[in-house]
């Protein structure tokens, strides 16, 4: 047995790792740790929490009445959206998250104003947020896809990846869209099905900058791929990031006796 360990330690000490009886049908090599590029540090969402800001109408936040997004949406998923939206603009916001206590679920794990550490090895790729009950994996042992009818929707789906050069490129099936009415992708109430496809390919452009480009496929939501871009700063070296869960300070109570969702200020009463 320790010889077993010592074995499995020296080949990653040497970068080269092989799956082997894994069922994937064949052995695969992993990318060695010194060909994997740093994404070490804290990092932080930059922008809004509006997930697509390029199809985005009106001036403001995922809060402000009257702004939008347009998604490439189905005449369904529209309706869906207005629906929220309309919810939105009388302050009730469609959001579990008001709540507390569910994960926020991919790709909205893109779109928070908390801190970001990926944490990459040859064999996983992982996402973990500042909001305690977040955290994502994508698999890059050289495993395929699941079938489709093997998976089970959940908030994040199962996440397959390989490396392009400094590229990370992941797909991502699996996902419960709106099937439980308790997963969207911003406050403004956006939310796709659970047969989304999602693609994303992530590198560093520069030192300090990390971008995600997800393209999303979804058969019952959109009429065609919707290309949504996100990117990440890199925050001064030394930082430590504390989790938290967010019903240990929840900001967005709601008045069950009107439904609105409340904003409560630094005192702890509602700002209007």
């Amino acid at each position: 047995m320790n010889g077993t360990r010592l074995v499995t330690c020296v080949a990653l000490s040497v970068g080269f790792v092989l799956t082997q009886g894994m069922g994937y049908g064949q052995s695969t090599a992993l990318t060695p740790f010194d060909k994997l590029p740093d994404w070490s540090g804290l990092w932080m969402m930059m922008g809004g929490t509006v997930f697509d800001t390029a199809t985005q109408t009106g001036k403001g936040g995922v809060l402000t009445h009257g702004l939008r997004e347009h998604p490439p949406y189905a005449e369904l998923y529209e309706k869906k959206y207005e629906e929220h939206l309309a919810r939105r603009d009388v302050d009730r916001f469609p959001d579990v998250i008001t709540n507390c206590g569910v994960p926020v679920g991919y790709p909205r794990i893109m779109n928070l104003p908390d801190g970001y550490e990926f944490l990459v090895r040859p064999d996983e790729f992982y996402i973990i947020t500042e909001n305690g009950p977040n955290t994502m994996r994508v698999y890059t042992d050289g495993r395929p896809l699941p079938k489709k009818e093997d998976t089970w929707g959940t908030y994040t789906g199962v996440s397959v990846g390989h490396w392009e050069g400094d590229t990370l490129v992941w797909e991502t099936i699996g996902l419960k869209g709106d099937r439980d009415n308790d997963s969207i992708l911003d406050r403004t109430g956006l939310v796709l099905s659970d047969a989304a496809h999602i693609t994303t390919r992530m590198r560093k452009i520069n030192d300090n900058t990390l971008q995600a480009v997800l393209t999303i496929e979804d058969s019952k939501a959109l009429t065609k791929p919707w290309v949504v871009t996100k990117q990440f700063r890199k925050q001064k070296p030394g930082l430590f990031m504390y989790d938290y869960g967010c019903a240990e300070n929840n900001r967005n109570p709601v008045n069950t006796a009107t439904g609105e969702t409340l904003i409560l200020g630094a005192d702890g009463k509602p700002v209007k």
